[in-house]
This record gives structure tokens, C-alpha cells and sequence, in this order.
């Protein structure tokens, strides 16, 4: 069975390492037989998270929709960009929206506890977004999501990538690789499609 994984930047910068970075996942991802969706959060734009806000006018369509892509797939990879030593707003916001809905059309809906995610990071310097992707995964663990314990971290993201956007470090070909095998193997055997 082919799982389906989500892929997506934490990042909607043309050219962004994070963009480059998921792009890399998402090409090693379908070579080992899942079924992969890339998204841009472009296309999911949300306020900034605001309780005043969810509880005049309820929880934003764009969370329902990502919630249900979230419930959709099996596994899920998140690339994140480091700003300031942690994850960009936008990746917090988007957690943080879809952490809110609860139902669907009057549906319960758990769209993250459970759910297997990987994370990868990049930045520009040599320490290549760890600080980001450590306080990424502490966001995503104690929602309950089951975070692998396999990343690729990708330092020097100017350099990284050669014309087909392919990394050109063996390292990190065989890191994503790592990578892309732990989360398909793990989502298949967490996903219910899958039971006999």
C-alpha cells in the first residue's frame, strides 16, 4: 500500500531553503512509493491566532480545510526555515489554527493528536535551522503528534541545492532518504487504512 504523506514550507518565500528543502522530500518521498501532496500555505492564508477572533466568527475555513488534508494523509513533513533561533510565525499560526478545530460539518474531528510528522530545517549559516526544527518538534510532541525521531537539517541553503534541486551533499541524499523511509514505514503501520 502506498501511504499518502503532506508536504509542506514553513516558509512562502520564492526561493526560500524551506521550499527547496520540502521539493527534496517530496521528490524522495514518491521514488520510495508514497503518495505525496505538496501544498504551499500561500493558499491557506489565516489571521494571526486570536480568540476573540475564533470565538466571534468561529474557527477559519482555511483550519478546516488544512485539518482535513491533516486527517487525509498518513504521515506528514513539515520543512522549516529558523527565524531569530526558532520556527517562523507562520508554521506557529498554522499549528496553532488547526490545533482549534474540533469539528467538520458537525463531525469531531482530532486532525493532530497521533499523526506522524518529520521534520526537516535549513538556514542560511552553519548551524542549518536545529534551533527552529528542536522547538518545532517540542510544539508538535505536546500536541500529541508523533514526531520521528529521523531529520535532515540543511546548513549553507544558498549552496545546498545544485540546478535540479537536488542536494549536493551525499549526506544529505542519504539523510533524506533515512528520513523518508522512517516516515512511510511509520505511517503506514500507524494508519487504520492499512488493518485488516
Amino acid at each position: 500500500m502506498n501511504p499518502k504523506i503532506l508536504v509542506f514550507a514553513g516558509s512562502i518565500r520564492t526561493g526560500a531553503y524551506s521550499g527547496k528543502t520540502a521539493d527534496a522530500a517530496m521528490k524522495e518521498l514518491a521514488l520510495q512509493g508514497a503518495e505525496v501532496t505538496r501544498i504551499s500555505l500561500t493558499d491557506y492564508p489565516l489571521p494571526i491566532m486570536d480568540q476573540d477572533l475564533e470565538a466571534e466568527k468561529g474557527v477559519p475555513e482555511n483550519a478546516v480545510k488544512l485539518a482535513r488534508l491533516f486527517i487525509d494523509h498518513d504521515g506528514i513533513l513539515i520543512a522549516t526555515p529558523e527565524y531569530n533561533g526558532s520556527m517562523p510565525p507562520l508554521v506557529k499560526n498554522t499549528i496553532d489554527w488547526i490545533s482549534r478545530v474540533r469539528k467538520d460539518r458537525g463531525i469531531a474531528l482530532r486532525p493532530l493528536p497521533g499523526k506522524v510528522v518529520a521534520i526537516c530545517s535549513s538556514s542560511e549559516g552553519h548551524f542549518a535551522g536545529i534551533r527552529s526544527a528542536n522547538h518545532l518538534r517540542a510544539v508538535l510532541s505536546h500536541i500529541q503528534m508523533e514526531v520521528i525521531p529521523q531529520q535532515v537539517s540543511v546548513p549553507h541553503g544558498g549552496d545546498a541545492f545544485d540546478d535540479h534541486g537536488d542536494f549536493r551533499e551525499e549526506r544529505l541524499r542519504n539523510g533524506m532518504q533515512r528520513l523518508c523511509r522512517a516516515l512511510i514505514e511509520r505511517a503506514v503501520m500507524l494508519s487504520g487504512r492499512y488493518q485488516h
